[in-house]
């Protein structure tokens, strides 16, 4: 026992040294963010959230926690405060991209988080306007596949990671045990504390730099979900339960001008079963403004396919 104590004291002290360089290295990548917000009764300055370094003078953030900001600060690993630009933001995959002037200011190395397994140890990494850089460490709890948030956003993959997020740590680095920056922190449902991947905010990031928005296809429909009866799922052989059923039709938007019906019930689309509207929301992504969907609709008992092309949502 006593012999295997100096060698846990040094694996200890080992672990810890390099815990605290990867802060350190992360930490000059990773700003604090001070927003100018407008209400109703006056201008109010707040500390919001940290950013990360991620291209040359592009910052990248939580859209949720600079929603209502109209004006930004952000301070430096130096203590230098410039001021940065809203290049835009996407509320879907809670990802916001600020633009720096020329500043002198390391960009983060970028990971991936298809390395992780539950259980690695990671870092969140944040800076505070006052105290300065922050850290938090814990472990990947879960991971999974691909997912859709609330908003409807696609994100790569599924992280949920169990740390503790204090609130200078939202829109930092997530880090893992080789000092790469794989993902974003952000708050989840149920103060869980979720990671967007990196693929996420690159994808996000080329978008809104080409764009200065998220291209997103509607329909100009309204839907609400229906279940088929059993004869007639019977009777067209379809093995789905389900379908959402057309209530408004926008005049000359998209299912308009593709002969769709009030009454009409969809029920696939490009061969994928959808049975709420939030799968037909999860099929209207960027790509789909530039394609033809091919809708499969029940209509008078009968089913039909019609080709729909989404238009852009403003």
């Amino acid at each position: 026992m006593s012999s295997s104590a100096p060698e846990n004291s040094s694996a200890m002290l080992a672990l810890s040294h390099n815990l605290a360089d990867a802060v350190e290295q992360v930490g000059r990548c990773v700003v604090a963010i001070k927003t100018r917000a407008s209400s109703r009764r006056s201008w109010r300055s707040q500390i919001s959230t940290s950013g990360i370094h991620w291209r040359p003078g592009i910052i990248v953030t939580a859209e949720e926690t600079i929603r209502r900001a109209e004006e930004f600060t952000v301070t430096l690993d130096d203590n230098r405060t410039v001021s940065a630009t809203l290049l835009g933001r996407d509320a879907s995959t809670d990802i916001a991209v600020l633009k720096l002037p020329e500043v002198e200011l390391p960009v983060a190395p970028i990971g991936e988080v298809t390395s992780l397994k539950v259980g690695h140890l990671v870092l969140a990494v944040g800076r505070s306007d006052e105290s300065g850089v922050n850290a938090s460490l814990g472990t990947v709890s879960a991971l999974g596949g691909s997912w859709r948030s609330s908003y409807g956003g696609s994100i790569d993959q599924f992280v949920r990671l169990d740390l503790s997020l204090y609130p200078n740590l939202e829109g930092g680095a997530m880090v893992d045990a080789t000092g790469h920056v794989v993902g974003m922190t952000v708050s989840g449902p149920r103060r869980s504390v979720l990671a967007i991947p990196a693929t996420t905010i690159n994808r996000v990031v080329d978008q809104l730099l080409q764009k200065g928005r998220i291209a997103r296809g509607y329909l100009g429909v309204g839907m609400q979900p229906v279940r088929l009866p059993e004869t007639l799922k019977s009777s067209l052989n379809l093995s789905s339960s389900g379908g959402v059923i057309v209530v408004n039709v926008e005049s000359n938007g998209p299912a308009d001008q593709a002969g769709v019906l009030i009454g009409d019930v969809l029920i696939a689309i490009n061969d994928t079963p959808v049975s709420d509207t939030g799968e037909v929301q999860a099929m209207l992504g960027t790509q789909s403004v530039e394609q033809t969907l091919k809708a499969q609709i029940v209509r008078g008992g009968t089913l039909i396919e019609l080709a729909i092309a989404p238009g852009e949502r403003s």
